[in-house]
This record gives C-alpha cells, sequence and structure tokens, in this order.
C-alpha cells in the first residue's frame, strides 16, 4: 500500500510538474485513498488546487494538514507560508499576515515568507486606506446631496412664501378696491345738506298740500254721507 501510495505522489508530482494542475489532482486525491493520513499527499493535493485557483479548496487541504499531530515544524511552516498564499490571493490580507507569521515562528529564516508577510501588511494598509477614502467619498456625497436637498426645500419654501404673498397682497388689493367701490357708490348716494334741506322743504310742502286736499275730500264725503 505504501509502495502504491508513492507512486501515485510521484505520478502527480510529474503531472504537476508539467503542470497538468487537474491530472496531478486526480493522482493526489488517489494517494489519499490509499492512505487518507500522507502528509505529501495532502500537502501537494492543496498545492494543485492553488495553481487551478481553487482557493478556498486549497485553505481547506492546509488546514487540514496543520491538523496532524505528526507533521514536523519543517513542514507545518511550509503549510501555513502556502496557507497565507491561499488568502493572499484571495485578498484576505489580515488571515495571510497570521498564516506568515505562524510560518516564521517554526522558520524565522525563512526569506520568501518574510517577503510575503510584508507584501500582505503593505496590501492590507493599502486596503483600509481605500476602504477609509471610499467612507469619506461616501459622506461627502451624502452631505452635498443634504445640503442640495436642504436648498431645494428652501427654494421650494421662498416660491411658497413668495406666492403666498402674491396672493395675499392681491387678496388686499382687491379689498381695497371694494372698499373703493362702496366709498365712491356711498359718495354717489349721499347728498350735499343743503339738498337734503331742498328735498326735506319739497316735501313739507307736498305734504301740506296733500294735508288740504284730504280736508276738503273728508269734509265732502262727510257731507255726501249724510245726505242720506
Amino acid at each position: 500500500m505504501a509502495q502504491s501510495e508513492r507512486k501515485l505522489i510521484k505520478e502527480g508530482n510529474e503531472k504537476y510538474e508539467t503542470k497538468k494542475y487537474s491530472e496531478a489532482e486526480v493522482e493526489y486525491k488517489k494517494s489519499l485513498e490509499k492512505n487518507k493520513n500522507s502528509v505529501p499527499g495532502k500537502y501537494n493535493l492543496g498545492n494543485s488546487y492553488y495553481k487551478q485557483d481553487k482557493m478556498d479548496e486549497a485553505a481547506t487541504q492546509y488546514q487540514s494538514l496543520l491538523l496532524d499531530k505528526g507533521i514536523s515544524d519543517e513542514n507545518k511552516a511550509k503549510a501555513f507560508h502556502n496557507l497565507g498564499n491561499t488568502y493572499l490571493k484571495a485578498d484576505k490580507f489580515k488571515e495571510s499576515i497570521d498564516a506568515y507569521k505562524n510560518s516564521l515562528k517554526l522558520n524565522p529564516k525563512d526569506n520568501d515568507t518574510r517577503y510575503n508577510l510584508a507584501y500582505a501588511q503593505a496590501k492590507l494598509q493599502q486596503q483600509q486606506q481605500q476602504q477609509n477614502k471610499d467612507n469619506k467619498d461616501n459622506k461627502d456625497n451624502k452631505d452635498k446631496q443634504e445640503n442640495k436637498d436642504q436648498q431645494n426645500q428652501d427654494q421650494n419654501k421662498d416660491k411658497q412664501e413668495n406666492q403666498e404673498n402674491k396672493e395675499s397682497d392681491q387678496a388686499k388689493q382687491n379689498e381695497e378696491g371694494k372698499e373703493e367701490q362702496k366709498s365712491a357708490q356711498k359718495s354717489k348716494n349721499e347728498i350735499s345738506k343743503e339738498d337734503a334741506e331742498k328735498i326735506l322743504q319739497a316735501l313739507n310742502n307736498d305734504e301740506k298740500k296733500t294735508q288740504k286736499k284730504l280736508t276738503k275730500k273728508d269734509a265732502t264725503k262727510i257731507s255726501i254721507d249724510k245726505k242720506w
């Protein structure tokens, strides 16, 4: 079984070297069917996933390898390094930084890991700066929109007030016009004191004449009535 496992891993490595990563994946899986705890089988399968941009599968494979208590510190450092690479490629910079730091704890002299760690830290800083900029831009845009909305509200309020003032002025003008008409009509209907006295005098004269006529008629009427 061990010989078959090694043979399958060897065949997988040959495929891997010729960049036939999907075929190498098949061979590594076969080796794990022979020995599910095979360290090179797990490690190399993770690498084949990584080369195919299957980052989630690769990360799962490296994490599974790290849970193996029998793995050496050297291989564990390599697994952490490659795990960091999967996170880095997926733009998970915080996770990649943690993985590289764990790798360096086991192998402090690994310059490749040290370089990747510095690169991941720079990318994280760049990401945070971009997020801050986006947040600031969003806030500025929000403030601009709120100011614009406020300006529109103020303009609409001014228009409404102007319209109300205009309507009020118009109503006032109409009321004043009515008052002027009433005043004119009143003035037209009013007569002078002199004219009033003349009219009153004329009415008195007419009343006296009427009284005289009525007196004569009454007398005549009475006279006639008594004839019978």
